[in-house]
């Protein structure tokens, strides 16, 4: 299930004959996205590789912006699947295939820092943030500027 597919509000749809939905000047979309449409979208890789789809989104609440998006890849059924918290800054959107792309093979995924749905990590810690940054090739928030 992708974005379009999730949008309780219309806020993505083409605009109509009649002129009824967003165009490319009314709406949110892609620049700016409700979360809630994102959860559940499919995460591949530049080679088409199915890397898996995001269960999450979270939001740094002091300073308000999305730290990281939730990757579940593997398992079957919920069952043996591992978690990834994957910096924002390291997916795109892909409007055209309507998912996201990030930067790795599937080899280099299951290599990640992850984890499992009981033992969270603690995502404050600035080690583990720096290790989980340094591993995707993106900066922390609190080494980039604010804009």
């Amino acid at each position: 299930m992708n974005y379009e597919e999730r949008d309780a509000y219309g806020m993505y749809k083409i605009a109509s004959a009649d002129g009824a939905g967003p165009d490319d000047h009314h709406g949110p979309g892609p620049h700016l996205m409700g979360a809630d449409t994102l959860i559940g979208n499919d995460v591949f890789n530049a080679d088409g590789e199915d890397l898996g789809d995001i269960k999450e989104i979270m939001l740094d609440m002091r300073s308000g912006r999305v730290s990281y998006a939730v990757l579940s890849f593997g398992g079957f059924l919920g069952m043996g699947e591992k978690l990834f918290a994957v910096p924002w800054a390291a997916l795109k959107l892909d409007t055209e295939n309507k998912r996201f792309t990030l930067n790795v093979n599937q080899q280099q995924l299951e290599g990640a820092p992850g984890f499992d749905k009981n033992h969270w990590p603690d995502m404050a810690d600035t080690t583990w943030e720096r290790r989980i940054h340094a591993f995707y090739g993106t900066l922390p928030h609190s080494d980039t500027p604010s804009v």
